[in-house]
């Protein structure tokens, strides 16, 4: 196991060490250790339950995790400080958590260390709605957010399903089904408070919370960007400012069913390259399909299907409607359906994002596997083709495809059986096949989901040598001791 130094024989973190200032790993905090984080944050802000642990050790992936060795809840910026340096002194490592609805295993303590819980801090500090943008605590989720803009006139867009917590999903550059057209995480934020390793405070795009600040800046590197997708490997992120979006002026949804694969995707591409500025464009195989019908008493037929939303003025969507369903029309597309009203278009976006739990609900006692990849739209057709004859070929029971398609970024969900560890092999292989198809089309491992455990030797084919000896410096100039998040990305 990974031998720590700690700074102290007095605050030495793990119990069971082999000599003054060097230990083994044991397993077990101190409680020398404990007591001095719950002087950070008071007693009942700190957990070394087993129940707790193993509720903070764990996301929705597949990947084998391990519990942290305590949670702690920090109530302000100022406590996160000072656990960090309190833990960097020690050589104890630190697992950032959210909402815990992460897909690759992005929270698991490799190395035990100690949790720390971010929810606690859930204020929305700042709303500037002249400026369209907003502050928020770690604690936020976009439901919430969006919750409080509902009077607004303002709104922020991206969804990647779960109710995530907005700073996670910077932290994971999240995605979602709005994405092509208000982009990702990366295009959102406008600027993060940051605690590095060691406890500094660091503010990436201004020396303050301000969110009155320019539009853009080629002011120095874009740090920012850089903390946008870092997993908690470079530090805890605070507090984000975000971009938010103009409630649109009127909505409509469709879905529509296609005879094969081919001619959903084909109609996709064609959509896109027609220059019509779709919100939502979502495609659903016909295993995916059924499923979701099931699950959310929809009645749309089994085949496969494109999810499709329009935002603007009442005239131009009439205008966006029509382009549309002659595309798909040409392309043998049928039970075209559009719906207007909130509550329909709710159901419809409701089932889609429910499709995870839909395939999980015809198997109980599985586990669900997501493989996320992402190319660019020309060969959207190809892979996605080629993709569903595989999954046909391999074995693997009640694997389906769902996908942002609109921006070339789809999923393969695969049922496992826990306990089958043959099995478990095979979907790994597949995985990590499909990944390599992507790069091989000029694509990525990840669109969205992140490299967390289970992507990294594909992040290295990806950015080959060079780019990850780089990471890697960046990684140690910021983390030296190596202890924020270890194991994960690289």
């Amino acid at each position: 196991m990974a031998l720590l130094r700690a700074a102290t024989w007095k605050l030495s973190p793990w119990r069971g060490y082999c000599s003054r200032g060097s230990q083994v790993w044991c397993g077990e905090l101190s409680q020398g250790f404990v007591e001095a984080l719950k002087a950070v944050v008071g007693d009942p802000h700190v957990s070394t339950a087993a129940s707790v642990r193993e509720h903070h050790g764990h996301d929705e992936s597949m990947h084998r995790c391990q519990p942290p060795d305590a949670v702690v809840w920090p109530q302000n910026v100022d406590q996160v400080r000072r656990l960090a340096a309190l833990c960097y002194s020690q050589g104890v490592p630190i697992i950032p958590f959210g909402t815990g609805t992460g897909l690759e295993g992005g929270v698991c303590a490799v190395q035990g260390g100690v949790c720390i819980n971010l929810t606690h801090m859930n204020r929305i500090m700042e709303l500037n709605m002249e400026d369209f943008s907003v502050v928020v605590e770690p604690g936020v989720t976009r439901k919430t957010l969006n919750m409080h803009l509902r009077d607004s006139g303002l709104w922020f867009p991206v969804d990647p399903g779960a109710d995530a917590s907005l700073c996670g999903m910077a932290a994971t550059a999240a995605s979602g089904t709005n994405a092509v057209r208000y982009g990702t995480m990366q295009d959102n934020v406008v600027n993060l408070e940051v605690v590095l390793p060691d406890g500094r405070l660091l503010h990436t795009h201004s020396p303050t919370l301000c969110i009155s600040g320019p539009r853009k800046s080629a002011a120095g590197y874009n740090l920012t960007g850089l903390f946008v997708g870092s997993e908690g490997t470079l530090g805890l992120i605070t507090s984000a400012t975000l971009r938010l979006h103009p409630v649109p002026e009127a909505t409509v949804a469709a879905t529509c069913a296609f005879p094969s694969v081919q001619a959903a995707v084909d109609s996709t591409v064609q959509i896109l390259q027609a220059a019509v500025p779709v919100a939502r464009l979502e495609f659903l195989d016909d295993v995916m399909m059924d499923a979701c019908n099931k699950h959310s008493k929809l009645d749309c037929p089994v085949a496969p299907t494109l999810f499709l939303e329009f935002h603007g003025s009442k005239q131009a969507l009439a205008e966006q409607v029509q382009r549309t369903e002659a595309i798909t029309q040409d392309n043998g597309g049928s039970h075209f359906a559009w719906a207007n009203e909130a509550e329909k278009r709710s159901q419809l976006w409701a089932a889609r994002h429910n499709a995870w739990y839909a395939m999980l609900a015809l198997s109980p006692g599985c586990k669900a596997y997501s493989t996320d990849v992402c190319v660019p739209i020309s060969r959207l057709p190809e892979i996605l083709v080629q993709t569903k004859k595989e999954l046909r070929a391999s074995r693997l029971t009640g694997s389906r495809i769902v996908g942002h398609v609109g921006d070339g970024n789809f999923h393969c969900i695969l049922l496992v059986n826990p306990d089958d560890a043959e099995e478990q092999t095979r979907v790994k292989a597949f995985a990590e096949n499909l990944g390599r198809q992507a790069l091989a089309l000029h694509g990525t491992c990840t669109g969205e989901h992140g490299i967390g455990l289970g992507k990294r030797q594909l992040l290295h084919e990806e950015v080959g040598a060079v780019g990850m000896e780089t990471m890697r410096q960046l990684k140690v100039t910021l983390d030296p001791r190596g202890l924020m998040n270890p194991g994960k990305v690289l």
